[in-house]
């Protein structure tokens, strides 16, 4: 035999690229055949379907150990101050409404009846508890109750600190929701 005829035998001993390729994917498709076999073998008897039973919603516990009295400051500061803005506002809507509604005029005349017309004419109640008095005394409370309500929850935040730190703080579960 010549070199020539020689390797051309040996060539055509080793299968060809395509061949080669087909055999791959041969294998692949019985192996994935195999294990879809498998699985629904291993599926649960009577259910007739190969997916995987439902376990039900995720559950997450986390528990709250620590509050940054810092950060409760500062929320409790800027929710006080729109409280103090809302009750300043209110009582101004309020004074307006009984203003317009004709109320400080009824009780004038009211106290002038009770009293008599020579000894009453001259009171009138907007000098008692006029509109200026009265947003200047909410305006004071406003105040008081940014300060006091901000200190209050700082101080409440530290309490909480302390009573964690003992008893291992709040546990709160999270769940999905089921559909």
């Amino acid at each position: 035999m010549t070199d020539r005829t020689a390797e051309k035998s040996q060539a055509s001993d080793k299968p060809s690229l395509s061949e080669r390729a087909k055999s791959t994917t041969d294998r692949a498709k019985s192996t994935l055949k195999r294990a879809a076999d498998e699985h629904s073998a291993n599926a649960a008897p009577g259910s007739g379907s190969s997916r995987r039973p439902s376990r039900g919603p995720r559950r997450a516990r986390l528990r709250l150990t620590r509050v940054d009295p810092w950060s409760v400051m500062k929320t409790s500061f800027l929710l006080s101050i729109a409280f103090a803005i809302v009750m300043v506002v209110a009582v101004f809507m309020v004074w307006s409404v009984l203003s317009a509604a004709g109320v400080w005029e009824s009780i004038n005349s009211t106290v002038q009846s009770v009293l008599g017309a020579e000894s009453a004419s001259t009171f009138d109640v907007q000098d008692y508890i006029g509109t200026s008095r009265v947003l200047g005394f909410t305006l004071l409370v406003a105040a008081l109750d940014v300060v006091l309500l901000t200190a209050i929850a700082t101080l409440s935040a530290f309490l909480y600190n302390m009573a964690a730190a003992l008893l291992g703080g709040i546990e709160v579960t999270l769940a999905e929701d089921v559909e």
